[in-house]
């Protein structure tokens, strides 16, 4: 799953030597990445990936607050001298309770980071959730990620959703595993950051611009290789053979509305597979996923970027467990960057969990090197967290003990 890493060189946790021990000293948290990667990207990509909504704060840290809230109540006298940190999906097992989140328009903040965190997915077997919009095509992905490739779609409302149907299509044909329909962007939300960046794709050279791109060599350099960022899973309903700047004003056009129940009741007939459906926040949405045949649900308030008002996932997560009580698989995402954070989900009610920023400034950090950094370090800590808490696999972590505040228990019809 990580690089080779050479015998211990004496006691203690620095002993390890070789470039993946050395990467894991350098950068043993999140924290660490992030910050690197800030000092390797255009401040105009960093702050894609890192602003919220509204007023432009990163109010993801709500999602942090809450999730740092939840303790887990140890039991000791345990052997966990074989922790599995394995897990069951829709019928395939993955290496780990968790999998790369899908993300939109990450080749902007790295280029081709698609690619690398799908390779990386497959490595590590985990799985790899492709989005709509991501710079690099799903069959490419697909080829990469074989056997933990999923497919995430946004709804394309054009010609009574034509464009969305195809896509499904698409990914049936590509051999995804699992289909996740994302109903928690309904509109584009304002983000001050990219505003006053005046972000767009294709680039506009302004002077601002041109200054950033100057004064981050390694990133301006990878971008000259491999071009500005696209959107490949769309170009072929734009027509003829359009460039960036056309196929990026087809999605900024037609990508304008989210999902519908009605739509997705469409979908369930045409898709053969698992289908989840992501950004699940409210016990009676949960409900209307299982009634109209979703096999599983997706707690996600979008890792804390699409409304502000909206509460933290690992708050909500009980109330949702409890309400589907079995019946459907139930998912986190939002602020998972760490195997802690996986036990703590995993103990709250989750059957799986899904991570996106940490696996994307691990990249954005340590380029082709990150997708793997970042598995290694999520083994080791489910493993050590596992291991603390005196559980030895999913199931057990499952029926950990735990203290939480914060947990929303809504009553249904309110």
């Amino acid at each position: 799953m990580s690089q080779t890493q050479n015998k211990p060189a004496g006691w203690g946790q620095g002993g390890l030597t070789g470039r993946a021990a050395e990467l894991r000293r350098r950068f043993p948290t999140f924290r660490e990445l992030q910050e690197h990667a800030e000092t390797r990207t255009p401040s105009f990509a960093y702050w894609f990936a890192a602003g919220g909504a509204g007023d432009g704060a990163p109010n993801h840290s709500h999602n942090r607050e809450a999730m740092d809230a939840v303790r887990i109540v140890p039991r000791y006298g345990v052997d966990v001298s074989q922790v599995n940190t394995t897990a069951t999906l829709f019928g395939r097992s993955y290496a780990l309770p968790v999998g790369v989140a899908p993300m939109g328009n990450i080749g902007m903040i790295w280029p081709e980071m698609d690619a690398i965190l799908a390779a990386a997915a497959q490595k590590a077997r985990i799985p790899y959730v492709s989005s709509t919009v991501a710079n690099v095509g799903m069959e490419r992905l697909a080829s990469l990620a074989p056997d933990v490739f999923w497919f995430q779609l946004y709804g394309v409302p054009r010609d009574n959703h034509a464009i969305s149907f195809d896509l499904v299509r698409r990914a049936q044909a590509v051999g995804a595993h699992g289909l996740m329909l994302t109903l928690d962007v309904p509109a584009r939300q304002k983000r001050v950051h990219d505003i006053r960046n005046g972000l767009v794709v294709p680039f506009k050279f302004r002077p601002d611009v041109i200054l950033e791109i100057m004064r981050h060599p390694r990133w301006a350099l990878r971008s000259l290789r491999h071009g500005q960022p696209r959107f490949p899973n769309l170009a072929k309903y734009v027509g003829g053979n359009p460039g960036a700047q056309e196929i990026a004003a087809f999605v900024q056009q037609n990508m304008n509305s989210g999902l519908t129940w009605e739509v997705i009741a469409k979908i369930r007939d045409i898709w053969q597979g698992p289908l989840v459906v992501k950004g699940i926040q409210h016990p009676e949405d949960a409900e209307l996923a299982v009634q109209l045949g979703c096999d599983g649900v997706l707690v996600s308030n979008h890792g804390g970027r699409q409304f502000d008002a909206a509460p933290a996932s690992i708050d909500t997560l009980p109330a949702i467990a409890a309400q589907l009580a079995g019946r459907a698989t139930v998912m986190l995402d939002s602020s998972v960057r760490s195997g802690l954070d996986v036990t703590r989900a995993l103990a709250a009610g989750a059957d799986f969990c899904f991570s996106g920023r940490a696996f994307l400034w691990a990249v954005a950090a340590l380029g082709e090197e990150g997708g793997d950094h970042q598995t290694a370090a999520f083994l080791e800590e489910v493993r050590g967290t596992f291991a603390q808490s005196g559980v030895r696999s999913v199931e057990e972590a499952q029926r950990a003990t735990i203290l939480h505040p914060n947990a929303i228990w809504l009553q249904q019809g309110n």
